[in-house]
């Protein structure tokens, strides 16, 4: 059994510790209440960084890119949740789907292997991103007061990133490797990581009008580590909840990964219905 087997098994083994602890009493109130359901849609503007080695082909150098320095453009996106209880327990799944991309123009925002970028040397880049993240969780109530209300969680995410690189390059590339001048090369990858973590909503006025929703996890798995975190304020109405708040989620990638790492970070509008 590797390492990150043995953080997988520990991890889902103090989630399923820590519902088995839970009083017998509240799970017996909780399966009698009714089925309550949450959907929401959202906006959510990341900035986008990582690192990524693209193949430039045969036995060549890879050409390698920091996606912060590239991109700057949203083609396309789709982002959503649903949540559904029943007393104590419920299951949450979050759909993220980014299209982003840009093309640079005389850059020498990039390197080539271990000799960067020769003196002299300029590139025509065209970056493209496309991602899906995928998070599904069991959920059980651990807190329920006026001033609070949490939920522990435990499952699984997804990650697919396809990342695709055009390049041509102005200048002497003598003493590089490359096989030529121009090409193009596109990688994927898909991953799957046990997560565990905590997700609530702290209320902030005697009506509970004013909240504050926060989301916490961390996981690993064929990734090396991925966490996620949300904090922000909101406003709730009898229909649902509007939202602002600030969103991060990172991925940190194994060594033999063509792509190093990455991370989303920015703001979050988000507008949910509950009935």
């Amino acid at each position: 059994m590797t390492a990150d087997q043995k953080v997988v098994r520990s991890a889902v083994a103090m989630c399923m510790s820590a519902l088995a602890m839970m009083p017998i009493a509240s799970q017996a109130q909780g399966a009698a209440d009714s089925w309550q359901w949450k959907a929401s849609i959202y906006a959510w503007l990341p900035t986008i960084d990582g690192s990524t080695h693209f193949p430039s082909g045969g036995s060549g150098p890879t050409i390698d890119i920091d996606a912060s320095n590239i991109l700057d453009a949203l083609k396309f996106t789709f982002m959503g949740t649903l949540d559904v209880r029943k007393g104590d327990w419920g299951l949450f799944t979050d759909v993220l789907y980014l299209d982003v991309g840009s093309t640079k123009s005389a850059t020498r925002d990039f390197a080539i292997g271990q000799v960067g970028v020769p003196a002299g040397v300029t590139g025509n880049l065209s970056y493209d991103l496309k991602s899906w993240v995928w998070t599904i969780a069991g959920e059980y109530g651990i807190s329920n007061t006026p001033q609070n209300s949490t939920e522990l969680l435990a499952g699984a995410r997804m990650v697919y990133l396809k990342q695709t690189l055009d390049w041509g390059l102005s200048g002497s590339i003598a003493g590089t490797g490359l096989p030529g001048r121009s090409g193009r090369s596109q990688i994927d990858a898909t991953n799957w990581d046990a997560i565990v973590g905590l997700k609530g909503v702290a209320r902030l006025s005697a009506d509970g009008r004013w909240v504050l929703p926060y989301y916490l996890d961390i996981g690993t798995g064929q990734s090396k580590f991925t966490w996620q975190a949300l904090g922000g304020v909101g406003y709730s109405f009898d229909w649902g909840t509007t939202t602002l708040a600030w969103r991060y989620l990172d991925y940190q990638f194994k060594s033999s990964a063509p792509m190093e790492n990455i991370n989303f970070s920015g703001p979050f509008l988000g507008v949910a219905f509950r009935w």
